[in-house]
Parts: structure tokens; sequence; C-alpha cells
């Protein structure tokens, strides 16, 4: 990712601001980057889901959500559009888990198949097990991951998303805040800290050390 670092979107963004049309879509290319490594950190466990929407998938849709928020509002500084990109990036990722796990999605309603030896015309299905032991009940847990996320108080939501989300070095998220590395070290911890206890240890896709260092 080292093509699309901060001196790079930050050049990207001033063309945007001039009225440099390309310069969205390299934004939009430079967010996608890390998008990706999002959705199949987020699918990796999930084949089932993965029959529905591949991660190239997710990514067009999340992409084009970027993509109509900055033809309404162009960035004023990187961080505006860094904050912009982390939020369309994770109304992304809960809507990818609400439309095919909600109470109504489809990975609940598909019929897998059927009893061996059943013909094609027996009525009754097998469907996929709601108990899996990765989904969809984890894949739920990553949706309630995302909100909690949205829920943090305003200083934490920002460093978390530039440091999880975004993939920003605690030193490169100090640097775009205009804070200390400390104090983004102790944003960072409190956040951790807040989610690990919301979600009472339960952190999908992770494990306690992506969260808890940096």
């Amino acid at each position: 990712m080292a093509k699309y670092d901060s001196l790079y979107l930050q050049r990207c963004l001033d063309r945007l601001q001039a009225g440099d049309d390309l310069a969205r879509k390299e934004l939009l290319n430079a967010a996608s980057v890390r998008l990706t490594q999002l959705a199949h950190t987020m699918l990796g466990g999930f084949p089932r889901i993965k029959r529905w929407e591949q991660t190239d998938d997710i990514l067009q849709s999340a992409l084009l959500r970027l993509h109509r928020a900055l033809q309404d509002v162009t960035p004023a500084s990187l961080r505006d559009f860094y904050r912009l990109a982390t939020l369309q990036i994770r109304r992304e990722l809960i809507d990818l888990t609400h439309h095919y796990y909600g109470p109504e999605g489809l990975g609940r309603k598909h019929a897998s198949n059927a009893h061996e030896g059943e013909q094609a015309s027996t009525p009754r299905l097998i469907y996929e097990p709601t108990d899996s032991e990765n989904d969809p009940s984890q894949l739920a847990v990553w949706s309630e991951f995302h909100e909690k996320v949205n829920a943090l108080p305003e200083e934490e939501r920002e460093v978390f998303g530039l440091i999880w989300y975004q993939g920003l070095s605690h030193a490169e998220a100090a640097d775009l805040l205009g804070v200390s590395t400390k104090t983004v070290q102790r944003r960072w911890h409190s956040a951790c800290v807040r989610l690990y206890e919301e979600l009472q240890g339960n952190l999908p896709g992770t494990g306690d050390a992506s969260v808890s260092g940096g």
C-alpha cells in the first residue's frame, strides 16, 4: 500500500479540489486496496456467504457508495477524506451482514440440499444450520463489531478508523491528526478495551493481539 500513502492521497485530493475528475478515480483506487483486505478478512471464515457475494462484488458496491459520496462532497482535507471513506466502508460491511444474514437474509432462507436419496421433487428441504461455529451467528458478531465501532466516542472512533479500517500506523495517524503518537496509542487502547468489553471478548476475525497492540 506504499504507493497510496498519505502524501499520494493528499496530492490526489489537491487535484480533486482543483477540479481534476481523474483524481476522484485515483482516490477510489487507493481506497479499494484497503477495502479488499478488509473484505478478505471479513469473509475468510465464511465460505457460505462467498457463495452469494465474492470479495470483488463487495468491493464494487462499497466503491460505488464512496464514489457517490465524493460526488456530493469534496473533502476539505485528507483527514476528512479518511473519515468519509471509513464511514462508507463501515456502512457497506454492516449492510452486507444485514443483507445476507439478517432476519430476512438470503443466507438464512436459501436451501442448501435435500436429504440424501430424496428425489428433487420432494418438498422438504434441508436449510443451512444456524448453529454453525462460524456462520451465521459469528457473521452477526461482525455486524455488531462495526456498529460498536460506530458508537465509540468521536476521538476514539476516528483513531480506530484510521488504524483498523485504513491501515495507518500509529505514527501516521498522529501526524494526520496533529497529535502525539502517545495520544493516538492512548485513544487506540481505550477504543480496543471498550470494544472488547462491549463485545464480551468476542472480536470476530481478529484475535486479541490485533486490537490491543499496534
